[in-house]
């Protein structure tokens, strides 16, 4: 209840902002007595949809921490935490990125990634995947997230995210404006956009944003098998991240905050909206790769 409730309210504030931005740029008034000014309409989207979309990148990290419960390894309180650094330091260095900060939530099997900056990142693992799978595996683990964030793969969702939202809002307002000039034909009244564009643009808004997530989805399921390359690339073989795989194929992934859900190691069941492949297709790419 409180991960949807701090969802809600971080939503709610950062449209609020995006709103008083856009209200000082002028650009929410591109309704005009003389029709849709689509040149403020663009501007208007592309801060709805980028503002929101990098926002939520640069506060990744602090929201992952809060929501998760992550508790940082600043100091090692024993052999399995210096060791789960000590693993991170050295795949870092081999993807020649900054160490990131390393942290354990409680929870069931899963671990993810995230942060605005490839050296600035946190890397952080389930109390469940510790417990459940062997330390080769946990190391595989461990490269796909550094993987994830050595390829940039979250400034790269961000953007992706951003275009998606700026075509939602752009093409919703732009046809919701359309069915109502269609639907007020004949009507001499000028009196601004009447209830077809309300009800048009909040029906569109559903409806492309569905479409964008399936589009959304599509690309962060390529960056997985990417990201298990990445892994078999970083330990010199491919083997150990076939094992982890194939070990949280038996297991009940845990469930992650939707900021940090893309970059976790494992996903939901739906395909279309599905953030990560099914795990045996990930296995099969990882064996019919090359080396």
């Amino acid at each position: 209840m409180k991960r949807i409730l701090l969802f809600i309210l971080t939503n709610v504030l950062v449209v609020a902002v995006l709103g008083v931005v856009a209200s000082l740029l002028g650009v929410n008034r591109y309704l005009t007595p003389n029709g849709l000014n689509l040149g403020s309409l663009l501007g208007f989207a592309l801060i709805m949809g980028f503002g929101g979309a990098i926002i939520s990148l640069l506060i990744s990290k602090p929201m992952a921490k809060w929501t998760s419960g992550v508790r940082l390894i600043n100091q090692p309180q024993n052999a399995d935490e210096a060791w789960i650094v000590e693993t991170v330091r050295r795949l870092a260095e081999k993807a020649q990125i900054g160490m990131p900060e390393v942290g354990i939530f409680d929870g069931d099997p899963n671990a993810f990634a995230t942060g605005a900056f490839k050296n600035s990142a946190l890397v952080a693992v389930s109390t469940g995947l510790l417990q459940g799978m062997t330390r080769e595996e946990i190391e595989a683990v461990l490269g796909h997230e550094i993987a994830h964030v050595a390829n940039g793969d979250m400034v790269t969702m961000t953007l992706i995210q951003g275009v998606m939202n700026t075509f939602v809002v752009f093409l919703s307002r732009v046809i919701g404006y359309a069915v109502d000039s269609f639907l007020r034909k004949g009507d001499d009244r000028n009196s601004g956009p009447g209830i077809g564009y309300y009800i048009s643009t909040i029906v569109l808004d559903i409806v492309l944003g569905f479409a964008a997530a399936i589009v959304v989805a599509w690309f962060s399921r390529h960056r997985e098998y990417r990201a298990d390359a990445g892994a078999a690339q970083l330990m010199g073989r491919k083997q150990p991240m076939i094992n982890a795989l194939a070990r949280l194929g038996g297991m009940h992934p845990g469930e992650l905050p939707k900021s940090v859900a893309a970059f976790g190691i494992a996903g939901g069941i739906g395909q279309l909206f599905s953030t990560h492949p099914p795990i045996e297709q990930r296995i099969a790419a990882l064996q019919n790769a090359q080396g």
